[in-house]
C-alpha cells in the first residue's frame, strides 16, 4: 500500500508538537507505518526536522498571505496576521525549540523572508504612529514568536483554554508594543506663591462655589 508523505509529515507534527521528544518509532506508530516505512521516506530524525522545517514556513507564509499585511492600521493586520497564525502555532512552537535551525550559514532562508515581512510590519506601524518606536521592528518579530510559543505551551499544559489563545498573544504583544498618548500637560500654576495662593482660596476648590460664582 502507497504511503502518503504529506499525511506522514502532518502525523509526526501533531505528535512533536503536543511530545517534542518523541522517537522515530513512536512517530511510525502515530502515522501508522513501520519504522522501515518511515525510514524511506525520512533516513532519520534530522531529515525529519529540515522536511517539518519547511512544512512550517510554507503555513507561516500561507499565514502572512492571509493576514493582508498591507491593509488598514497595522495593528489590525497584526490581530489577523495572530488568527492566521493559530492553526499552525503548534509547529512553529516545536520548531522554536529545535536550535539547530537556526544556527551556522546553512539556516533556511525562509525564515529570513517571514522576518522580514513580520519586520516590515511593525515598521510600518511606528511610522503610522501606531507602536512604540524605542522598540525596534526585529525585536517585537521576536515577542511575537515567542508569545506565539508560550501561548502553545499554555494550552497544551492545560494552563490555558483554546479559545483565549488568540487573545492571549495579542493583548500581551499589543499591551507593550502600542504607543500610548502623552499624559495630559498639568495646568496647576508652576510658580510656588501662586500655587500657595490657589491652595487657601477655598473658592479655587470647591467647584461647587466655583459654578455658584
Amino acid at each position: 500500500m502507497a504511503v502518503d508523505r504529506d499525511h506522514v509529515l502532518r502525523s509526526a507534527a501533531a505528535l512533536l508538537t503536543r511530545k517534542s521528544t518523541a522517537t522515530m518509532d513512536e512517530v511510525a506508530k502515530g502515522a501508522g507505518i513501520s519504522r522501515a516505512t518511515l525510514h524511506r521516506h525520512f533516513a532519520g530524525r534530522d531529515a525529519l526536522v529540515r522536511a517539518l522545517e519547511a512544512l512550517g514556513i510554507a503555513e507561516c507564509e500561507s499565514a502572512l498571505e492571509a493576514a493582508r499585511l498591507d491593509d488598514g492600521p497595522a495593528s489590525d493586520a497584526v490581530r489577523r496576521l495572530i488568527a492566521a497564525t493559530e492553526s499552525a502555532a503548534g509547529l512553529l512552537a516545536f520548531l522554536y525549540t529545535e536550535n539547530q535551525l537556526f544556527e551556522g550559514e546553512e539556516q533556511h532562508e525562509g525564515w529570513t523572508r517571514i522576518d522580514d515581512r513580520i519586520s516590515a510590519l511593525f515598521r510600518r506601524g511606528q511610522l503610522s504612529g501606531e507602536f512604540r518606536i524605542d522598540l525596534t521592528p526585529a525585536w517585537l518579530t521576536e515577542a511575537l514568536f515567542g508569545l506565539l510559543a508560550s501561548g502553545v505551551w499554555m494550552v497544551q499544559s492545560g494552563k490555558g483554554a483554546p479559545k483565549d489563545f488568540p487573545r492571549m498573544v495579542v493583548d500581551l504583544l499589543l499591551g507593550g508594543a502600542l504607543r500610548h498618548p502623552a499624559p495630559p500637560h498639568d495646568p496647576a500654576p508652576r510658580d510656588p506663591a501662586a500655587r500657595d495662593s490657589a491652595a487657601q482660596d477655598p473658592a479655587a476648590q470647591d467647584p461647587v462655589a466655583q459654578d455658584s460664582a
